[in-house]
């Protein structure tokens, strides 16, 4: 579980600059919804977050300790933003898995890589994979798919290939789980299964950032909410505040659809 503290973070794409002085915290077993249009930032955010984009400025802290400072460029070494990223897992819109992988193995490969890395790989090998194994049976079945563990990914729902996204993410033990749209992708029919779980994982209080177009659900879901717009935070506070009880003009505008809905 982790607490997330994001300091004034910046970041450009040549001379346009997508994120605009972000700032914003999370304790423990929060779990955060971040909405806002198309363009906004809000998968740069959780990119910079991952380390997939290198923030240009700011700082990030997980539990207190800094694995990001822009002022710092030890920071952007390989090997270190390598073991920074292991604080965040991320579920992505398209999945992303193997195709030349079974459900199980997808979920699997990440820690076994990670595993051949040790010292006493060698000599432990039969010990260590057993136990990768299992904690990857045991992932698959809370995402209620032990029935399909041996398929491939094209054997397999959207929803189903979602569901194993977000076991292979939990398998790395991380502090921060990441969403970006983990829905976007999904016929509205299989969207449902994946919202059921995330909402399970939100009760076993698992620190959760979730980007989401799904405005129910990001209010249900969420302890707290960000509203972005052009780069910047606009609004934020919780779930309540923003959705019921919104200040800014443009955090109306862009709910006054779902809230007439």
């Amino acid at each position: 579980m982790g607490i997330l503290n994001v300091e004034h973070i910046v970041k450009s794409f040549d001379k346009t600059e997508v994120l605009k002085d972000i700032c914003f915290s999370m304790e423990e077993s929060e779990v955060l919804s971040i909405i806002g249009s198309s363009g906004s930032g809000k998968t740069t955010l959780l990119r910079c977050l991952n380390f997939l984009e290198r923030p240009d400025k700011g700082i990030i802290k997980v539990n207190d300790n800094i694995v990001f400072d822009g002022n710092d460029k030890s920071y952007l070494k390989e090997s270190v933003i390598r073991k920074n990223r292991m604080h965040f897992g991320m579920v992505f819109q398209s999945f992303n898995l193997f195709p030349q992988y079974t459900a199980i193995e997808n979920v699997m490969l990440a820690r076994r890589l990670q595993a051949e890395k040790l010292p006493d790989f060698k000599a432990k090998k039969k010990e260590i994979l057993e136990e990768i194994r299992s904690e990857a049976e045991f992932l698959i079945a809370q995402m209620g798919l032990t029935e399909r563990k041996d398929n491939y990914p094209h054997q397999l729902s959207g929803g189903q290939c979602q569901r194993v996204a977000i076991a292979r993410a939990l398998a790395m033990k991380p502090d921060i789980l990441c969403f970006d749209e983990p829905t976007s992708a999904l016929d509205p029919e299989l969207t449902g299964e994946v919202l059921r779980v995330i909402k399970e994982l939100a009760e076993t209080r698992m620190t959760m950032i979730i980007v989401t177009h799904e405005m129910a659900f990001a209010r249900d879901v969420a302890d707290k909410v960000i509203f972005m717009d052009n780069g910047y935070v606009l609004e934020s506070g919780t779930s309540d505040e923003v959705f019921n009880h919104p200040k800014e003009d443009r955090t109306k505008q862009f709910l006054g659809r779902f809230n007439n809905g």
